[in-house]
């Protein structure tokens, strides 16, 4: 499976699959995903701001959104590039696909949002991922940077 032309696959680890969303229903994502979460509007731009504070070389660009057969969501950078990733809240450091960082921004952004929400659903989604990354063959980096 290709994002927009390019060679990020989505990936399956321990029963958890993941699927790409078509580029039809990606203006339904957020809302079907997230949207009995209060204030599921910002989930993507948090997502950009912690892109922009894990990797200096982050700039923009198109990403592409999946949905996890546990009933997960993540979104992650649509490119083949490996990113540096140092989390100055924690000191950690790691190279990572683009699959990775993107699930590694996700978590991040999925706890901060359920501490500042108090939603239980937030919550919920946060675990669903981490269930994803924890099988996920770079989960030792992703758990570095989000530790």
């Amino acid at each position: 499976m290709t994002f927009n032309n390019k060679a990020m696959n989505c990936s399956s680890y321990r029963f958890i699959q993941s699927s790409l969303v078509p580029d039809k229903f990606r203006p339904h994502f957020w809302q079907q995903q997230f949207g009995q979460i209060p204030q599921w509007m910002t989930l993507e731009t948090l997502a950009f701001s912690w892109m922009s504070r894990l990797c200096k070389q982050y700039n923009g660009g198109i990403w592409c959104f999946c949905i996890l057969s546990n009933g997960g969501a993540y979104i992650a950078p649509d490119s083949e590039q490996s990113w540096s990733v140092y989390n100055k809240l924690n000191g950690n450091s790691a190279e990572m696909s683009s699959e990775a960082v993107g699930i590694a921004v996700c978590l991040m952004n999925w706890s901060h949002h359920a501490c500042r929400t108090g939603s239980s659903a937030m919550s919920e989604h946060f675990y669903r991922l981490r269930e994803f990354a924890l099988s996920h063959p770079e989960s030792i980096a992703i758990m570095r940077i989000i530790d």
